[in-house]
């Protein structure tokens, strides 16, 4: 494996609770209303340090999408997904968006998020935004 090059952000940041690598500014978020089968997610307009899996189709709460795992670069923790492609026209505003797991990455002080009881099983995305 080759040597792995980061951006490290300024400002206000989230970053991979497992390594600390830098993944997305706070400017970026677009919405904290999120589900994920962990809990809590938010929709990011831009994340960095990041490699992805392989498209797949998935049923989620607001229809189907193509979608795509997000890995944090440096250490490979699963982080969240990338809307490749929204079926639904409603749900068009989605792609090329990514949703970070809230119990996956560190909040822009230094807190760690924790998965909560009430975290849904199934869901995967937003109720609302």
């Amino acid at each position: 494996m080759g040597r792995v090059f980061v951006v490290t952000l300024e400002g206000n940041i989230y970053s991979c609770k497992h390594c600390g690598t830098h993944l997305a500014l706070t400017e970026d978020v677009i919405s904290k209303s999120f589900q994920s089968r962990h809990g809590k997610a938010y929709l990011f307009n831009k994340v960095v340090n990041v490699t992805f899996g392989e498209k797949e189709e998935r049923a989620m709460m607001t229809g189907l999408h193509t979608v795509v795992d997000i890995f944090c670069v440096q250490c490979g923790s699963i982080i969240g997904w990338k809307y490749e492609t929204a079926h639904e026209k409603s749900q068009k505003y989605k792609e090329g968006k990514s949703v970070l797991e809230r119990f996956q990455i560190s909040g822009p002080v230094g807190r760690n998020y924790w998965v909560t009881l009430d975290a849904r099983v199934g869901g995967s995305d937003a109720d609302d935004v």
